[in-house]
Order: structure tokens, then sequence, then C-alpha cells
């Protein structure tokens, strides 16, 4: 008989550790979503209320836009969830008076970064938080016996479009002298180890 009254206890214990647990999730994702910038290939819910034929997913494209009904293209990548809901409510708002606009991040597929070389794994990996190379490097199995663990570097395109290359000594934050030089890495960097 004790035991069909200790067995409920634990489940209700365990339903309300779960739904503690759950909350936090879901907390640290709306941080994440706030501060996010949109890449290219990223999905996206938008939903306008009360407007039935303006709720649509889409995939912002490789040139960084999508497209929606009644106001056409619209440019995303470089934006936050935030910025984009603004700027549709903008140009909703000539349509139809005071639009209340949803957008929600579905996949973060645009947010890759590449590691190549002597790693473990390489390959592309999504970020689904902000990575250093460390993190990266960890991701990807870490380095071979063979790397040039001083001769890493990072390829990145800045803000035109022009290719950079950016040296990563990782003996020296390995060994915890030059912390600063872990790169906090972006969407589309390609970690070269050789």
């Amino acid at each position: 008989m004790n035991r069909l009254f200790v067995l409920p206890g634990s489940i209700r214990n365990w339903s309300a550790t779960f739904l503690c647990l759950f909350s936090v999730f879901v907390g640290s994702v709306a941080v994440a979503d706030s501060s996010y910038l949109i890449n290219a290939g990223d999905n996206l819910r938008i939903d306008v209320w009360q407007e039935e034929n303006l709720r649509a997913e889409v995939m912002v494209s490789p040139d960084g836009t999508f497209s929606f009904p009644i106001v056409g293209t619209i440019p995303a990548a470089g934006k936050t969830i935030d910025q984009l809901q603004t700027l549709l409510r903008e140009r909703l708002e000539v349509y139809i008076p005071g639009p209340e606009v949803t957008v929600s991040l579905m996949t973060v597929e645009g947010n890759t970064i590449f590691v190549i070389g002597e790693v473990a794994r390489p390959g592309p990996y999504m970020m689904i938080k902000d990575l250093d190379v460390m993190q990266a490097l960890s991701m990807a199995g870490g380095l071979t016996p063979y790397a040039a663990k001083n001769d890493v570097h990072i390829l990145r395109k800045d803000s035109s479009g022009q290719p950079l290359s950016i040296k990563f000594r990782y003996g020296d934050v390995e060994d915890g002298d030059n912390l600063e030089a872990n790169i906090r890495l972006q969407s589309g960097d390609t970690i070269i180890v050789p």
C-alpha cells in the first residue's frame, strides 16, 4: 500500500523538476533569439495577427532576403528578430493599420562555420550559440598529432565581401598565455588547420 503512495509523489517531483528545467531552457532560447543575427539559410515563421493570408514559413535566400506577400522582398540577413519584426510592421502599415507582426526563428541552418585540415572530424558545424576558435576545434574532435597548431588560419569575409585571413596560434591559447587571441567566430568562417 505504501508503494502506491510513494510512486505518485515521485512522479509529481519529477514533473515539477521537468517543468522547472523546461522553463529555464525556454527562457535561454528567448534570450538567444533577441541577440541572434539572421543569416542566409535560416528558416523563419512570420505571422500577422488576424491576417490569415499573411502567415508564412520562409527561408532567407543566399542574398540575405526573402519574399513576403504584399510587401515583396525583405532584407533579413544581419538583422535581429526584433529588427525584422519592426521592418515588416513598417512595410505592412502602408496597407494594414497597426499590424501586429511576430517573427519566430525556426532553424539556424544558415549559421554555419567550417573546420578543415588536421582535425579529427573536419566539416561544417552549425553554431547554435556564440563560439570561439577553441570551442569550434573541440567540436571537430581536436587537432591531430600532425597539425601545425601555431599556423591555424580563420578565413572570413569582411562587410564588403573581401576575404580576410586571420592567424591563430593554438599553442598560445592552449597554454593560457594569450586568451584574448581566442577569436569569436562569425557565420561563414572557415578554420584551416594545416
